[in-house]
């Protein structure tokens, strides 16, 4: 049997270096921007492929149920990805890099604000939906990793994780979704679960 603890020592090593390295400024400029789309009633939409899919979806829970539950004023996030039908819809009838601004079109307005997440920054479809939302004039974090890419270079705030490793980047993705929704709730003086 293999003894791991070496290599699970350098993992959260590299964890706790790049989490240590994040740029709080930008990470707290993103977080005002959800809570100005909140308190003007607009929309929130996240999206994302494969590990960031899961993560744009999670945004959503947590901020339907977990941040909303015990408020009057309810935050409205709505996921891109989660409907499995109308992506595959539009992925067949038309084309996966069109997923998501084809979902975005006549529905987006530009008191809404786009969380689209993308580990190398330069999926094409997270590129398009980006495009589509500055557009019309709507606000865009981009979630990201490795050098940016075009989604760091196109989004209004950035959440960025500066490695070039993508389950480190997933991570700390996730991380961001769960230090948004604890701060907000501690603000909001809601307890969570």
């Amino acid at each position: 049997m293999k003894n791991y603890t070496s290599e699970i020592k350098t993992y959260y090593a590299t964890l706790t270096k790049t989490i240590k390295a994040l740029n709080t400024n930008e990470l707290s400029d993103a977080m005002n921007a959800v809570m100005r789309t909140y308190e003007r009633g607009g929309t929130i939409y996240t999206c994302g492929n494969g590990g960031s899919a899961s993560t744009a979806s999670h945004f959503a829970n947590d901020f339907n149920k977990g941040v909303s539950l015990h408020l009057q004023k309810k935050f409205k996030f709505y996921c891109l990805n989660d409907n499995i039908a109308t992506v595959m819809a539009i992925a067949n009838d038309i084309s996966y890099d069109d997923v998501f601004s084809v979902q975005l079109d006549g529905r987006m307005t530009k008191n809404d604000l786009l969380i689209a997440i993308s580990g190398s920054g330069n999926s094409k479809n997270i590129i398009k939906a980006v495009e589509y939302a500055k557009s019309i004039g709507a606000k865009v974090i981009g979630i990201s990793g490795y050098d940016g890419g075009k989604l760091k270079q196109l989004a209004d705030y950035k959440m960025h994780v500066e490695i070039n490793d993508m389950q480190i980047t997933e991570d700390i993705h996730m991380t961001f979704d769960h230090m948004i929704m604890k701060i907000f709730c501690n603000n909001f003086n809601i307890a969570t679960h």
